[in-house]
Formats: C-alpha cells, structure tokens, sequence
C-alpha cells in the first residue's frame, strides 16, 4: 500500500511564494540598515514594535529593576532551567579535546578550539515573551568561552518583556538591547553608531528573522538556519492519539507557518488524532496562530510499516521528531535527518523547548540534512597549528614539497620548500644563487 495522507499540506510553491515576498522585504531593510545605522534601526523598532525609546540598550540600573519586579517563583524555574542548560553545555565542551600529534620526528601538528570574540544572541518574542531562548543561545556561548554576549529581544505590545530580560540577564549576557525582527540582528551583524558589531548571529525568530540571517552569513557567522518551528511524530499502534493531537498542536501554537506531521502506521491512530484536534484546536488560547498552521501546513500521512515512517520523517528532516512507538530507540539506528529526537512518551518536545536541557535552537526547513542543532561547538573555530623541531624531518619536506609544487607549477611553493631543505644541508638552491649573486 502505497503511503496515504488523511490530511495534507498547502502546496509547497505557496510555501516558496511567501518566501519570496519575505526575502524582498528583508533585503530592503538591511540595505537601509547598513546606509543608515542607527536611524533606520530607530525607522523599523518604531514601525513593526511600535517601540522608540531613547537607547536600545538596557542599562545595567534598569536591568537591576526589572528583575527585580520579576516573581520569585519565576527566577527560581529559570534558575532551575538553566542549571540543566548549562550541564549538557559544559558535558559537551569536555568532549571536545585539543589534538597535538608528532607525524614525523620532530614534526607538530594540533588543532585547539578558540572561542568567537563576539556573539549576538537573538531571543525572540514580539507575541509571547520566549525566555528559554535566552538560555539556550547566551549560556552555551559564555560555557564555550565567548567573551562579549551582546543579546536582543523585542517587546511586546510595546511593554518590556520583564521575564525574558531577566532570562537574559542570569544567562549572562553582556549587553541586553530591547530591538527585535530583522532590524536586531541586522544591527547586531553590521553594527551602528551605538551596537557593537558581532562575529556569529545565533537564534531562532520568524521568517523575517532566519531570511535576514540568511542574507547576512558571510558577513557575519551564523549558527544555522532556524526559522519557524516543525514538529514530526512518528507513532504506531501502540502511541496514544490524544497525546499525538495535543503534541502537534504543542508546536503549531509557534506561528501560523509551524508545520506539524504525523507519520502513523496505524490509520487508526490517525484517524483518532486528527479527530482529537478539530475537538482541542477551538478552545485553544493560542489557536490565531495554532489554526492557521494546522489548516495549512499540517499533515496526517499513512504507512505501511516503521521502516517507511522512518524514511518518511527522513524525507523531511524536521526540526523535532517525536517518535511515540512501542521501542522508540529504534530511530536512533533508523534515522539521520533531523533536529532533535524525543524519544517515547515520557518526554515531548516542549521539555526540549523550555525544560530538559537540550539546546532548541534548531535547523528548520531541511537544513537538518546537513547540520545538527546549537550547541557549545558552534561558538567555537577549531584552528590548526604546526612545528617542526627536527632539522633533518624539516628538509625531507622542503624536498617533497619542491617536487610536489612543481607537478602543480607553483614555482614560489616549491622554492619555500628548496630553502628550508637546502638550509639543513648547508647549501644554497643554485636558482638563489642567481638571483642574489647574478
């Protein structure tokens, strides 16, 4: 039986229509941004936020007040959030080891890990204020060494999002600006007048904010492209339909562009789930943006067994794959193309969101196919170095390195390698000779 969808998704050139209407708006804005710095900035904060105070940037006075208006029980939990964010940084960055190897006599090569100079922590909000995007981009960065954490909400309403300010805040940032969308990041890659300039963007955001990313990498580093969230569940027999309707819907809340999938081999389960969901989506309080994500772009896909729904969620390399079955660590072994997986009942998703200590900064749009989520390494270049202490090892390569240059016709390589060679043996290249000497 071939897979069958009991409910599918708006075509995909819409999908790349609207992008196309997004790509010509941020490309305005960052043209603008960069001839104009902080006036444009101040031009668009007012425009989309509604927001023109005099400094973007919080002072460190003003941040004191905020959290301190912040409930207790509130700090405690982002306390408690960031403890686990912080442990998994920190186990991460012990499994990445410098290298030195002697390869020759005398011969040194190495690589160690130095971290950026300066990153740009982009935690959106703009509707809802998103405070474990704090943690997951500002403490992984301060765990892989970043000196300078210069970090940017938007906020809501025009009200300062005192939550994630304070999220901000005890994460560690450096610097802690109220600007948001396309005109933040853009000010945080080129920098202005009065924004530093940034090494590495890193974040999630809206599509305005992933399509500015995308236009700026080159300029300035990035982690990866993390636009609007996706939620996949893969599910047997065995899952529960009201848990697969309510974690769908978990994600779909996101934005009016979230996908949410599910891939069943139950057509029951499906069946069920989708029913599940007409009935929980009405009474929703986020369903402005949860209804218009499931109406166009969630899916309920059918199939004949695990080894397809496992290439299936491949074919699509979600940002987060749930996978509710009877043996869930099976996808480990199965599948490669995702985010993140959340493996069986007992965790979802939204730990990962907010709770468990993964990082949820994620690649979205298929990007999965090719790069795995934030994490410490992202911060991080790794650099290479080499030495050579043994005179005799030294000349061996100058004497391959004149032969192999020479195959490639790159005299000025070869003649590198001639000296150094020559050098050790007490001579002079006769082609130095001439030159020097006439």
């Amino acid at each position: 039986m071939a897979k069958q969808y009991l409910k599918e998704a708006v075509p995909a050139a819409q999908v790349a229509k609207d992008l196309a209407g997004v790509r010509t708006v941020v490309e305005s804005v960052i043209a603008d941004i960069r001839e104009n710095g902080d006036a444009a900035v101040r031009e668009y904060s007012a425009k989309f936020d509604n927001w023109s105070p005099d400094s973007f940037r919080l002072s460190d006075e003003q941040i004191a007040a905020i959290v301190a208006d912040v409930p207790e029980q509130v700090i405690e939990d982002i306390e408690f959030v960031q403890a686990q964010v912080r442990r998994f940084a920190e186990a991460q960055l012990a499994s990445m080891r410098d290298v030195e190897i002697e390869t020759l006599p005398g011969v040194y090569l190495g690589h160690k890990h130095v971290p950026v100079s300066a990153a740009g922590a982009y935690v959106p909000g703009g509707k809802y204020p998103l405070t474990a995007s704090a943690h997951m981009t500002i403490i992984t960065a301060k765990v892989a060494g970043v000196a300078r954490v210069a970090a940017c909400t938007p906020p809501i309403r025009g009200e300062v999002p005192k939550a994630t300010i304070a999220a901000m805040h005890l994460a560690g940032a450096d610097e802690i600006y109220l600007l948001g969308g396309v005109q933040a990041v853009t000010a945080m890659a080129l920098g202005t007048e009065t924004i530093g300039k940034v090494d590495l963007l890193a974040g999630p955001g809206n599509a305005y904010v992933a399509e500015a990313k995308r236009q700026l990498f080159g300029e300035v580093g990035i982690d990866l492209f993390a636009g609007p969230t996706e939620i996949m569940v893969v599910a047997d027999e065995h899952a529960d339909p009201e848990v697969v309707a309510v974690d769908l819907l978990s994600q779909a809340e996101h934005g009016p562009d979230s996908p949410a999938v599910l891939v069943t081999t139950s057509r029951e389960i499906g069946e069920k789930a989708l029913e599940y969901i007409e009935k929980i989506l009405p009474g929703m309080s986020t369903r402005d943006y949860a209804g218009p994500a499931w109406r166009d772009h969630g899916q309920i896909i059918v199939v004949d067994d695990l080894d397809e729904a496992f290439d299936v969620a491949d074919s699509f390399a979600s940002e987060h794959v749930e996978v509710l079955t009877e043996n869930p660590r099976q996808a480990l072994d199965k599948m490669h193309d995702y985010g993140a997986l959340f493996l069986g009942e007992g965790t979802c998703v939204s730990y990962g969101d907010k709770v468990i200590g993964t990082n949820h900064v994620l690649p979205t749009r298929g990007a999965a196919r090719y790069t795995g989520g934030l994490w410490v390494g992202k911060y991080l270049k790794t650099v290479t170095y080499q030495e050579v202490r043994e005179p005799e090892s030294g000349a061996r390569l100058g004497e391959v390195c004149g032969r192999a240059a020479r195959v490639e016709l790159f005299e000025g390589h070869a003649r590198s390698g001639d000296v150094r060679a020559a050098k050790v043996r007490g001579t002079r290249p006769e082609w130095l000779s001439e030159a020097l000497d006439g």
